[in-house]
């Protein structure tokens, strides 16, 4: 039986600086309804969440991800996403949102990217204990919530670090052969994305088998290869298309991979919500 509705969000009584490293906006604590959904949208902070009970899946930039107890979930400044609670087992989340320069090369360096923007952290009780004591230092309005609270992120962010350790932080020689393999891959990807590769190549070109590959890919990155590089395509694309305004559609589409302009216009859309000049126009008003 769901519990009742319930949503709590208590904000930063300092008004943070932009130009502060790392710096926690407001958090927030809610057993949401069966099949209450947010998105699609975009914001313009990070935000974490984490899952102590229930189930909902998590989309970003077109890739769902099924979610339950135990699980976080990171979300981007920019980036298309939508989440939406179990119909029978909806989930009891708490979320801190955050901002900062140094924010995005915090997350990079632990592996958390739009790419892939799920940990399972298991039996780590931080999430909710850091969260909850965030919550009490904005409500208490205290003059050093603001320190506090950044500290406390900082410091949860760390035992995220130790949970995603044997994947990102092994030494090379000591990762697994599925590891090095998708860690090949994702190389290979992210290089070659602007040549009309396939995944028979790749897999040729890397030594391995084809289904081996792709089994491997898709149980380390949660996607498989070719949707990871219709992805980094389109990641790429919007990259373009709000920074070069003197390039056209058709010429961005051709940089990024894509050899036929109405192809990219149809996935664009279906990743984005809206096709390129639509986006493009979006981005000029920001």
């Amino acid at each position: 039986m769901p519990q009742p509705e319930s949503y709590y969000v208590t904000s930063n009584p300092i008004q943070p600086s932009q130009d502060e490293e790392l710096y926690v906006l407001f958090t927030g604590i809610s057993q949401t309804a069966p099949r209450h959904k947010l998105g699609p949208k975009v914001v313009d902070y990070y935000l974490l969440h984490h899952i102590e009970s229930g189930k909902g899946t998590f989309t970003c930039e077109g890739v769902t991800y099924e979610l339950g107890t135990g699980d976080s979930f990171f979300i981007e400044p920019g980036h298309l996403i939508s989440y939406e609670a179990d119909g029978d087992d909806p989930w009891f989340y708490r979320w801190i949102a955050f901002n900062g320069s140094k924010a995005a090369k915090l997350l990079h360096n632990l592996g958390i990217t739009s790419h892939r923007p799920v940990v399972q952290a298991g039996d780590l009780s931080s999430p909710a204990a850091h969260a909850d004591r965030i919550r009490t230092l904005f409500q208490e309005r205290s003059a050093t919530a603001h320190l506090k609270s950044s500290a406390l992120l900082q410091l949860l962010l760390a035992e995220y670090a130790d949970v995603l350790q044997p994947l990102n932080r092994l030494p090379q020689e000591h990762a697994t052969a599925g590891e090095k393999a998708v860690q090949q891959a994702i190389q290979f990807i992210t290089a070659q994305y602007a040549e009309p590769i396939t995944m028979e190549m790749m897999a040729e070109n890397l030594g391995y088998h084809r289904a081996y590959l792709s089994t491997l890919f898709r149980k380390y990155t949660g996607m498989t290869p070719v949707t990871f590089l219709l992805k980094h395509r389109i990641e790429k694309a919007r990259h373009l298309l709000r920074e070069r305004q003197e390039l056209t559609v058709e010429q961005i589409a051709a940089s990024v991979g894509f050899h036929d302009a109405l192809y990219f216009s149809r996935q664009f859309r279906r990743w984005c919500g809206m096709p390129p000049t639509e986006y493009r126009e979006s981005m000029k008003k920001l």
